[in-house]
């Protein structure tokens, strides 16, 4: 029976020593938290997305990072692979809006236990450690140092995560390690996160929320669209978040102050032809009002002050003495208001790190180093990330899974 060490108690970690243990192996989970799946209990907004119950052309077409290196890792065990798995174990899934994947009991607290439940029927011993090093000579790996000794195995599976979240431990050991074995570290940067603006007037639209509106992103650089997409958004503070300003993050990999534009439509329902006639019957049901107070059919109040400021309309200027100069602007503004993006947020706000062990050097049919026998790699220290909606945790799972298998079997190889 091998002997096999997974550092990285998250949904690879847990994964990977659950597939392992199944194939016979004598499973070591070690964790530098005090219990298992810190970082999976708060996903979701505590509702945990589990997965996304999609096919296997869907979920690499939502994969936004090296998505070809995931075939033989989703073909191996997909996401209906993964709501049977939960499902046979006790634990009743739900599928919302979007194909989204939920824990009838809306609750991730159920996602973890059903895990750390299964993993104590396997006889796997979960320790809490924190891993130091990784022991490697004659270019293979022969344990880990952790801060309470030495640890020998026949192989040894980093599943430690990325950089976002970092409460709850994901504090990049796992690249540490990947780079004392002589992995490259492709950059790290944040993904599925909010974006900052310095535009002046945004502050005054925080708390906003937008639903059925359509987000369109251009690269200033190029002058070309990266991302366009229709749904929920956020206004804060600092700029803007929310679903689909989430999924737009993941495109803008070279980020620097006013590279990239974010243009709003509120209205992505309507053409402009067919919304100057909604604007005017709007007007001309006020003919004797103030603009500023005519338009509440139109946008939500808060909005209306700067969109009117955007378009140049003094705020009093009666609806009947409007020009048709001003309505093009006011048009404008509506189906295309500009927020100008400064940066990301930082990373440890980030739903996913993008970037990490670079894949060129490892085995996607197994998730062995190419570099050092017997290591092996899975979930978020890999580069590779993916859209809202519960593709990144099946990355995991399905990188899991396949590694605890392969590492399993690597003593009769």
């Amino acid at each position: 029976m091998p002997d096999l060490i997974v550092i990285g108690a998250g949904p690879a970690g847990m994964m990977a020593a659950i597939a392992a243990a199944e194939n016979g192996a004598h499973v070591t989970l070690l964790e530098k938290n005090s219990r298992p799946g810190k970082k999976l209990a708060i996903t979701g907004k505590g509702r945990c997305n589990i997965t996304n119950f999609c096919d296997i052309d869907e979920f690499i077409s939502n994969v936004t990072a090296n998505p070809r290196f995931m075939y033989s890792a989703i073909n191996n065990f997909s996401c209906y692979d993964t709501v049977a798995f939960f499902e046979e174990r006790g634990l009743p899934t739900k599928v919302e809006r979007g194909n989204r994947v939920f824990p009838v009991s809306d609750k991730a607290a159920d996602v973890v236990d059903t895990l750390t439940s299964y993993l104590d029927e396997l006889g796997v011993n979960i320790l809490q450690r924190e891993v130091t090093g990784l022991i490697i000579s004659d270019g293979t790996v022969r344990g880990v140092q952790t801060h309470k000794g030495d640890m020998y195995a026949d192989s040894v599976i980093v599943t430690c995560g990325g950089l976002s979240y970092k409460a709850t431990g994901s504090t990049g050991d796992g690249y540490r390690f990947a780079k004392s074995a002589g992995h490259k570290i492709t950059p790290l940067l944040p993904s599925l996160v909010p974006l900052c603006s310095d535009d002046t007037d945004i502050p005054e639209l925080q708390g906003l929320s937008l639903k059925n509106v359509r987000l369109t992103v251009t690269d200033n650089n190029t002058d070309k669209e990266i991302y366009s997409d229709f749904g929920e958004m956020l206004f804060t503070h600092f700029g803007i978040s929310g679903p689909i300003v989430l999924s737009a993050s993941a495109h803008m990999r070279s980020m620097s102050p006013g590279r990239y534009t974010a243009y709003i439509d509120m209205k992505p329902a309507l053409d402009r032809e067919t919304l100057d006639k909604r604007v005017l019957r709007d007007l001309s049901e006020a003919a004797n009002k103030d603009i500023i107070n005519s338009l509440n059919k139109l946008l939500p109040k808060k909005l209306i002050p700067v969109v009117i400021a955007r378009a140049g309309i003094p705020p009093h200027l009666k609806c009947n003495a409007l020009i048709a100069e001003q309505r093009r602007a006011l048009l404008d503004v509506i189906k295309g208001f500009k927020v100008g993006i400064h940066s990301f947020r930082p990373i440890n706000e980030a739903i996913v790190t993008h970037g990490g062990v670079d894949v060129k050097d490892i085995d996607p049919r197994t998730m062995q180093s190419k570099l050092i026998k017997g290591l092996f790699f899975a979930g978020e220290v890999l580069d590779l990330d993916a859209y809202t909606g519960g593709f990144n945790l099946q990355i995991a799972y399905s990188t899991g899974i396949l590694a605890g298998r392969a590492a399993s079997l690597y003593n009769s190889q």
